[in-house]
């Protein structure tokens, strides 16, 4: 193909598809021109799905740096404009899914300033672009006399803390990145200015806009703890935490963490009862082909953590700054990646100071909050706070230790869930179990929402034989996996044992109840003692050879034993639950 090199391009002459052959073998000025020739189009689209005109922006311009950074992956170059459309509807969407997920509101100096604009609608002072977009508006209404005093202060003390963020961007990025936010040039227009390509404004656009992002993060909890020592409640709040309740006593560490939990409530549950009311005792997940360690854990915690917690009598909050996918096997990785000195280079998570909001809330209220991946990717209980030295207190899996607040969410996998108690109703024990045997058969039978690449229920067992024939099994994760649902097992059989010891005298179904508890029990021991021998051929961490050909056909067996024990179950649960709701 011919370059521009070797003659002079007029690109504005050119038809789509030969732009986009040129920009293919790196003609920069080509991509431009395909830019400037249907940006407008592509912002009315994003405009038409976000209908919000800062996000709309924010969408087309991440669609734009992903069309450079992927364009040689589009095949029909005559199908430029629907190629990128598409990509600007999927940031759109992700944009808008995430937008709509966020539950609590923050308490800071950048949030809860908002005022109603001509349209009526809130301004969102936990986004970057919102605020940009409010201090251009700002701006032009100064300009043009119609400033207000309260607005010029709001306007004055935002462009303070941007101003304070902005001056952390290298002096290119920061000219840039004013030119395109404050002064409203287009990207092509900065191209020109800085005698740049568009390509190239396209990307400092990009990466100045993260670093932006992770500097108003930081501000925020600045401005959060400033703004807690000004209202006089800066505080130091750690809860009695001593004993068992810094021991591990299962492997389902959401339920241990519920457990724990309780114990500062009027309801200090057992463990079993914990298991078997929360529905942890008959959970099953595996993710096909290697039994991924994630397994146990590919659930949506809001959902199954506070139905959970529903099924004993309590209401909660949670803040979900989970990423996609299941991520990677953290016994595997480098050790190091573990340590807390990796946190500090890891970004800091979005979510952060809606979390510490909701722990100060909860541990000011005197219960500790369920976390997730503090330390490392299991779940454990935020159970102290010390604002002056900014430090958190938790414990994960028997290991207590302090963190401090800016890397809460930064551990190896960069997740965040955070999960507190908010109220309580009375429920009588058959309420309770009711609830809970419903969870259960749901989570049986598929009928939750489903995570992808997990199986979930009965359904998991196939997924699992069919992994064992496949012979592409992780030994590590396979062998969590093996234990988790062991002890799982294990406490499903205690469960039903307690409720026979628990339950009222009174009821008339009493003896036919109680003789379906012993029942499922029994059941349920067998499982155990089924996976107890899956447990001594695959030993957790080692795992074992599950690819062998021996140990895999003799895996398989004992694993369809367990479905049909667990089968058995499952109408056992159905019988129950229908006698508690006659």
């Amino acid at each position: 193909m011919e370059t521009t090199a070797d003659r002079t391009v007029q690109w504005d002459e050119m038809e789509d598809q030969e732009l986009v052959k040129y920009a293919q073998a790196g003609e920069r000025e080509a991509f431009g021109e395909l830019v400037r020739r249907h940006r407008s189009k592509v912002y009315g689209y994003a405009r038409a799905i976000t209908r919000e005109s800062y996000l709309a922006e924010d969408v087309v311009q991440d669609a734009l740096v992903r069309a450079f950074l992927h364009l040689g992956k589009l095949v029909d170059t005559r199908r430029f404009l629907p190629w990128v459309q598409r990509i600007v509807r999927n940031q759109a969407y992700t944009r808008l899914k995430g937008s709509s997920a966020m539950k609590e509101q923050t308490f800071t100096e950048l949030e809860g300033r908002g005022r109603y604009d001509s349209a009526g609608s809130a301004d969102q002072w936990n986004n970057l672009d919102s605020i940009l977009g409010r201090l251009h508006h700002s701006s032009a209404k100064a300009a043009a006399g119609f400033n207000v005093p309260e607005e010029r202060i709001v306007q004055q003390e935002t462009l303070r803390v941007i101003t304070d963020i902005i001056q952390r961007l290298k002096p290119r990025e920061r000219l840039i990145f004013e030119s395109h936010f404050f002064d409203q040039l287009s990207p092509q227009e900065i191209a020109d200015l800085f005698q740049l390509s568009s390509a190239n404004v396209y990307q400092i656009i990009s990466r100045s806009r993260k670093k932006v992002i992770q500097e108003k993060i930081r501000v925020t909890v600045d401005s959060y703890i400033k703004t807690r020592r000004d209202l006089g409640i800066m505080n130091k709040k750690i809860l009695q935490y001593e004993g068992s309740l810094k021991e591990i006593k299962t492997w389902t560490t959401a339920a241990d963490a519920m457990y724990k939990m309780l114990q500062f409530t009027d309801r200090k549950l057992s463990l079993p009862m914990v298991m078997g009311l929360t529905g942890h005792a008959f959970r099953i997940n595996i993710i096909p082909d290697q039994v991924h360690i994630a397994g146990p854990t590919a659930y949506f915690f809001g959902e199954v953590l506070s139905r959970g917690l529903h099924n004993i009598g309590f209401h909660s909050k949670f803040i979900d700054g989970m990423s996609d996918g299941i991520g990677t096997n953290a016994n595997l990785l480098d050790p190091s990646a573990l340590e807390k000195s990796a946190m500090s280079k890891r970004s800091i998570h979005q979510e952060l100071p809606r979390a510490l909001d909701l722990i100060h809330s909860s541990l000011d209220r005197g219960y500790p909050v369920l976390a997730w991946d503090i330390f490392f990717p299991e779940f454990g209980t935020l159970y102290g706070y010390d604002d002056e030295t900014r430090t958190l207190y938790g414990e994960v899996c028997g290991k207590a230790d302090t963190l401090p607040y800016e890397n809460l969410g930064r551990s190896v996998m960069g997740e965040l869930f955070v999960l507190a108690i908010e109220g309580s109703v009375d429920l009588t024990l058959q309420q309770q179990l009711r609830l809970a045997l419903d969870t259960a058969i749901d989570q049986y039978e598929g009928k939750e929402s489903v995570v992808p690449t997990a199986v979930k229920g009965i359904a998991a067992y196939d997924a699992w034989i069919e992994s064992l024939q496949g012979r592409k099994i992780e030994p590590n994760g396979h062998a969590y996996n093996i234990e988790v649902l062991r002890d799982a097992r294990y406490y499903a059989a205690e469960f039903f044992k307690e409720l026979i010891a628990a339950w009222p005298d009174a009821n008339t179904e009493g003896p036919e109840l109680t003789q379906q508890f012993k029942e499922a029990s029994v059941l349920y021991t067998g499982m155990c003692e089924k996976f107890s021998v899956l447990h001594q051929m695959f030993p957790f961490p080692v795992g074992g050879e599950p690819n062998s050909e021996d140990q895999a056909t003799t895996a398989i067996t004992l694993v369809e034993d367990i479905k049909a024990l667990e089968i058995e179950a499952v109408a056992k649960l159905k019988e129950i639950f229908a006698k508690l709701s006659s």
